[in-house]
């Protein structure tokens, strides 16, 4: 008799054999992450519609409405819905908004726009926010344990938003992207400030990433591993602090490590070399 488990929002469930050293082992309980098509409808018009996990689909709706410059605060927002399949967010502005070039972006998109013209999106940021390094390190395994559908499925990404060492909130997508459009959409509806917070995450920082860490006014965006050439770039021209395979392994045989790529003033160590 298969053992009941408990099935979580944002993972399904799914059997499969595993191969372990020279053995099948069949593992009937088995889950994955979640992926669907999820779409947004602003003022009775389809707007976008983009691979996400299903979870949280209302911050997710309005953070990627803030971070694409289509909303600024809460109160530009008349009405929120949510379908029953929970595929759909309909969305009412006090405004319209311009209809959309395309209909499709995948969560790995980014847009295909051009340096010159991410660069004149945003001007450079004016924090002069420093950061220990150990705040950091302690970060990254604080977005660990963060994350609740990573321990279940492997194959989502994670992004926190930390201040004062304090984690303030968190959320997980198939799409890292997704990721940082929830975190603002929660800022949304808990009236929380993102700017001078500190932004880390678990998936690669391409120029879509940077572009979103840079509107919410977050001087330090972290990752457990790389940046893009187009990231680095825009994080020097916007005054970024871009920190890159951020490992806490003190017990490791390569102990904590980070590269910073732009702007390395901000990270303090506590014990400086001589």
């Amino acid at each position: 008799m298969l053992e009941k488990v408990e099935v979580a929002r944002g993972v399904v469930p799914t059997g499969y054999r595993a191969l372990q050293g020279d053995e099948w082992i069949d593992l009937p309980l088995g889950e994955v992450i979640e992926e669907a098509e999820l779409c947004i409808h602003v003022n009775g018009r389809e707007l976008v519609t983009f691979a996400a996990t299903p979870v949280d689909q209302e911050a997710l709706a309005l953070g990627f409405l803030a971070n694409q410059g289509l909303i600024r605060t809460r109160e530009e927002v008349r009405e929120l819905h949510l379908s029953a399949d929970g595929l759909c967010v309909d969305v009412w502005l006090d405004h319209d908004v311009p209809a959309p070039d395309r209909q499709v972006i995948t969560s790995g998109c980014s847009g295909g726009v051009t340096f010159d013209h991410l660069v004149q999106r945003l001007q450079p940021l004016s924090a002069t926010l420093q950061v220990p390094a150990d705040a950091l390190f302690a970060g990254a395994s604080e977005l660990y344990r963060a994350a609740t559908l990573y321990p279940r499925s492997r194959g989502v990404h994670t992004s926190a938003l930390f201040r004062d060492s304090q984690l303030i909130v968190a959320a997980e997508d198939v799409g890292r992207h997704n990721t940082l459009d929830k975190l603002r959409g929660f800022c949304l509806l808990r009236e929380i400030d993102s700017r001078g917070a500190l932004l880390l995450s678990t998936g690669r920082i391409s120029s879509e990433m940077i572009t979103k860490g840079a509107r919410m006014g977050c001087p330090v965006l972290a990752s457990r591993t790389s940046a893009t050439s187009l990231s680095v770039r825009l994080a020097r021209e916007w005054n970024v602090t871009l920190v890159g395979y951020l490992r806490n392994s003190p017990m490791g045989p390569r102990g904590r490590r980070m590269i910073v790529y732009s702007h390395p003033e901000r990270i303090v160590l506590d014990h400086p070399s001589p």
